[in-house]
């Protein structure tokens, strides 16, 4: 595509995203607002809830300093030397991943994600010399523009800037521009405010990978101009979401699902607030007998206020009624809150007296309320994030190249809302194990006790080194 071509297709997306936008500023106003705007919020359900919910995902699905994916040779192929060097590799990306910024930045576009429904994590490679190899950074969805591709993916990202020229040449130091644009960024230097030009940064699948490009379009260029160009194997920007309507292409989050709720809670709580200040100041009336002055009456503890003879002075307003529902609706609208946002479902167990069954269930349960959710992440998350990360690792050559795609290696994961499922169907495979074991000798002999090894240590996350080279999980 040419530059033109790229401003134009990212104008035209922006023109799509813009029906979002107002409900992501209120979604924000109201769970996460920036420090000018917390002034007006007035309830907190919303706000800890999606806390709750962020941090939550972040222990579920990719817990910090702990391995929540594996490698595996798939399916047929079993030599025992290919399962000791993907588990290497493995150990290997958790290392980094635990050195590198991680935890943090995911756990920031998981609030994005559960505040917009749609994050965006960019992964790219660290400058040598860093402890790790790895660099991750949780970008707004509210500064980059997304594209659906033909596969049903965000495969298409746009990302805009403001930047002043000095600011461009320092980032991208081999772009070419004129002799005038060269001139403006020396003397930019002299002034307090340079003025900012547009940079789109556009990512974008072409059969081969995912091609990159920067435009910048500055008034003194004829035209918008390429500053930079290049090619990715896996794509940098992953853009993934908590639950799509048909024919959009932004996600919908449980904020967005919940924001009535939360918009109604907040100005119940505002109008309580301002019901107690009233109760406890009260509403006054005086005479205008040209004694009393109203404007300098305050009703403080042992004041004194003068009346003329015979006058009423200042007496109380009663009010009509005393009649308040307003707890009775906050208390309904905060448990609809909390459960929007799973607060009830994910939260630390209360009662310390659950037993195993009740806490098998209540995994069970959260397995099933998040079982569309998190199969949509590991799709748009979770297997992209591994094989950029990969790929990166594989440039540095501190891994072997790791073809995910090519049927020769499974990407296992082993994060504790995955290993719910892998419970059950162990729990199914022993049941079925003992009542065999109890139909005697013929049973037991169509039974493989090796195959049945290896898909237990397979299916409950067993390491390979706990295995005999015989038994080796696929």
């Amino acid at each position: 595509m040419t530059p033109q071509q790229i401003l134009a297709r990212h104008d035209a997306a922006l023109a799509r995203r813009r029906p979002h936008e107002s409900n992501w500023r209120d979604a924000y106003a109201h769970v996460l607002p920036a420090p000018n705007e917390a002034a007006t919020l007035y309830d907190a359900t919303a706000a800890d809830a999606a806390e709750q919910l962020g941090a939550s995902l972040l222990a579920e699905l990719t817990p910090p300093w702990s391995r929540w994916f594996g490698l595996a040779p798939a399916h047929g192929l079993t030599e025992p030397a290919e399962a000791a060097a993907l588990e290497q590799t493995a150990e290997t990306l958790q290392s980094h991943l635990d050195r590198s910024n991680f935890a943090v930045e995911m756990h920031q576009a998981f609030l994005d994600l559960v505040i917009t429904g749609t994050g965006i994590m960019l992964v790219e490679e660290a400058p040598p010399g860093e402890a790790t190899a790895l660099r991750f950074t949780a970008v707004p969805v509210r500064t980059a523009v997304l594209e659906e591709g033909p596969a049903g993916r965000l495969d298409t990202v746009f990302r805009e800037t403001r930047l002043s020229t000095a600011a461009m040449l320092r980032r991208f130091p081999f772009a070419e521009i004129p002799a005038a644009m060269q001139r403006e960024a020396a003397a930019e230097a002299d002034e307090a405010e340079p003025l900012r030009h547009r940079l789109i940064e556009a990512v974008w699948p072409d059969g081969q990978g995912h091609r990159y490009a920067a435009v910048f379009d500055a008034p003194g260029l004829k035209a918008p101009i390429f500053v930079a160009q290049g090619r990715f194997a896996d794509a940098p920007f992953i853009a993934f979401r908590w639950l799509k309507a048909p024919g959009e292409v932004y996600g919908r989050g449980p904020v967005i699902k919940a924001l009535p709720d939360i918009r109604t809670a907040n100005r119940v709580v505002e109008l309580v607030l301002k019901n107690a200040s009233i109760a406890v100041t009260g509403i006054w009336q005086a005479e205008d007998d040209g004694v009393l002055n109203p404007a300098t009456v305050q009703l403080t503890p042992g004041a004194i206020i003068p009346k003329a003879p015979g006058s009423a002075g200042l007496t109380p307003l009663a009010a009509p009624g005393d009649f308040d529902v307003s707890q009775l609706v906050l208390n309904d609208l905060r448990a609809r809150i909390r459960t929007a946002l799973l607060a009830d479902r994910l939260g630390a167990l209360r009662d310390q007296r659950m037993t195993a069954t009740e806490v098998l269930e209540r995994s069970a349960e959260t397995a099933r309320l998040l079982g569309a959710t998190y199969g949509r992440l590991q799709s748009e998350l979770l297997t992209p994030l591994v094989a950029r990360s990969l790929a990166i690792l594989a440039r540095r050559g501190e891994v072997p190249p790791v073809l995910l795609d090519q049927g020769r290696v499974a990407l296992r994961y082993e994060s504790p809302l995955a290993r719910v499922q892998g419970r059950a169907d162990a729990a199914n495979t022993l049941l079925f194990l003992d009542a065999v074991s109890k139909m005697g000798a013929a049973a037991v002999a169509e039974v493989d006790a090796a195959a049945a090894a290896r898909w237990l240590a397979r299916t409950l996350g067993a390491p390979a080194e706990i295995l005999a080279p015989s038994v080796q999980p696929e």
